[in-house]
């Protein structure tokens, strides 16, 4: 049994003098254990401890600088995770997993998942439907996490150690878009909940991260996890004693919660989102993903303003900012960001190809290269992405807008769509935390006092000087017409 605490008081004395070499370390430690084991419990303490480790390995302190955005921008899956799927596809069903029986079964996964999706069913994870799922959707959610911690990093919210919990991390797309987010030197302690047969896909592609990358995979559902079983008593006890023996991960709080696409399938996906705030440590971000179809992306919606109230003390910190802070929207909440696409990986372009070749299957079926998503960061201190509250002697609330139709308005607004046109006049969904039905930007006239409507990105704030306010009675909305008598300002990019 090694003494610890010798190993922890050795490596904090030489931080501050170089690099801290296991092999030195085990003559400072009573009966000089072998460096291999002084290198695991390094290893093991360099999260508490600050440390990384480098290839040579020996450990240096982690730069105390917050991580800075990194330009953050694929335009490709990486080949490493790529071919480390195609192993696991290749020992599931030979080299030619893509055509024949093994193809089509593959296909007919990913339409099930696709339709279940589409109407809300149950889904269901065996081994090969983790295995559909991550041919089909791993690529664009690897991609669109990178985006969101991007409004974190800007701030310098993001630190360089972190550690991390990722409720219902199915086949890995956030953990592999996080590892690469964040620069080499970072220290990441990754719990990993998934108690579905996608953790074993998830597994082989974690083999893929860098050493200073320490995960773990609890297979429980998150529900168990946080002790919020009431009903299936036995099935609760068996996974409540799975975590036990794997050591409960919330002994400590977490610097980041994830939920990736998993909140949809959720029984009770209000309760669990509590649950997992109470599991932040005070400056921590809770970041929830889902696609950009409207159900599941209004569910999404639906849940962050179920628990981030103006009594909660929780702050949704982007990208529906709310600009009113004794306000809560209750409109439809349709929003997703949409960023470039990614080529076609490998995979999907074999899984692709084979279809169009053996069947009247329409070409790029399976094919996913859109990167669409719909996101919500919460936080408990308070921050937000952006400092901009709304003042009624300056601003309409669009609350309000029923009082204004026909009039002309000032409005503080964030941007919560890109487009949304066939072409013609320019339209954005906007928002500012107090609005009850759907409101649109709808620019008949574009003038270089107006111009920054159009360049602003997902989740900026706007001041829109003189827009027009009418009902959209086809829509159900509000359409506040912006003009040549209209001026925009970005007030916050």
């Amino acid at each position: 049994m090694i003494d610890r605490t010798a190993v922890r008081d050795t490596a904090n004395y030489l931080r501050r003098v170089r690099p801290i070499d296991p092999e030195e370390i085990t003559e400072y430690i009573e009966g000089t254990p072998h460096p291999a084991v002084v290198r695991e419990t390094l290893r093991e303490e360099a999260f508490d401890l600050r440390l990384r480790e480098r290839e040579d390995g020996c450990f240096v302190p982690v730069d105390d600088d917050p991580v800075r955005p990194p330009g953050w921008a694929p335009n490709a899956f990486p080949e490493e995770y790529a071919f480390a799927l195609e192993d696991l596809l290749v020992a599931e069903f030979g080299a030619n997993w893509h055509v024949g029986d093994s193809g089509d079964e593959l296909r007919e996964t990913i339409r099930r998942l696709k339709a279940d999706y589409l109407y809300g069913n149950d889904v269901e994870y065996d081994r090969i439907a983790a295995l559909g799922y991550a041919i089909y959707h791993l690529p664009g959610y690897y991609a669109a996490i990178g985006y969101v911690l991007d409004d974190l990093a800007e701030n310098g919210l993001l630190d360089r150690t972190l550690r991390v919990l990722d409720i219902g991390a199915g086949v890995g797309g956030p953990a592999l878009g996080l590892h690469d987010y964040l620069p080499e030197d970072a220290v990441v302690e990754y719990h990993a909940v998934e108690p579905s047969a996608a953790a074993d896909v998830l597994d082989r592609l974690l083999e893929e991260t860098g050493r200073n990358f320490r995960s773990s995979i609890h297979r429980t559902t998150a529900e168990s996890l946080f002790g919020l079983n009431d009903s299936s008593k036995a099935d609760a006890t068996d996974d409540r004693a799975a975590v036990t023996a794997d050591a409960s991960p919330l002994e400590e709080p977490f610097d980041l919660v994830v939920f990736g696409n998993v909140l949809s399938e959720l029984e009770d996906p209000v309760a669990v989102l509590e649950a997992a705030v109470d599991a932040l440590a005070a400056d921590g971000s809770l970041l929830a993903l889902a696609p950009a179809d409207r159900e599941t992306a209004i569910g999404l919606r639906e849940a962050e303003r179920a628990v981030a109230t103006p009594e909660s003390g929780i702050e949704v910190y982007s990208p529906g900012i709310r600009l009113w802070s004794d306000a809560s929207p209750s409109d439809r909440g349709w929003s997703f960001d949409v960023r470039g696409d990614l080529a076609v990986p490998p995979f999907q372009r074999r899984l692709d190809e084979a279809a169009a070749r053996e069947a009247t299957d329409e070409p790029g079926e399976f094919r996913n290269v859109d990167v669409q998503f719909a996101y919500s960061v919460l936080r408990t201190d308070g921050k937000r992405r952006v400092d901009v509250r709304a003042s009624d002697d300056r601003c309409a609330r669009m609350a309000d807008s029923e009082d204004h139709v026909t009039d002309r308005v000032n409005l503080l607004a964030v941007k919560l769509s890109h487009d949304l046109s066939d072409g013609s006049n320019a339209v954005y969904r906007v928002g500012d935390g107090s609005q009850r039905v759907d409101h649109y930007l709808v620019c008949t006239r574009e003038t270089v006092l107006n111009d920054g409507l159009r360049g602003a990105d997902y989740g900026a704030v706007l001041f829109v000087e003189n827009g027009l306010v009418l009902w959209n009675d086809d829509e159900g909305a509000y359409n506040v017409v912006v003009d040549d008598e209209t001026v925009v300002d970005v007030v916050a990019p």
